[in-house]
């Protein structure tokens, strides 16, 4: 029981690293804002980790409308 328990313990470590290390990538060396993928990352962080994600790539798209989870109400402004 105690083996399985790591095993799970350690799948969910890798799952976590892998994702957020998408996640980061996608936030400070993206070629779009625009990708599915990090955009479904992001927009699902906890708010303050979502805004520091926002803001990276605010400065880095400062032209480009925000993508979901990165918008005000009007879907216009960076938040």
């Amino acid at each position: 029981m105690f083996r399985l328990l790591r095993l799970v313990v350690l799948i969910a470590v890798v799952v976590a690293a892998v994702l957020g290390g998408y996640w980061y990538s996608y936030v400070t060396n993206s070629e779009s804002p625009y990708q599915e993928i990090g955009i479904e990352l992001n927009s699902r962080m906890p708010d303050p980790i979502r805004k520091w994600g926002c803001d990276k790539l605010h400065v880095t798209f400062a032209g480009a409308l925000p993508p979901y989870g990165c918008a005000t109400g009007d879907g216009r402004a960076w938040m």
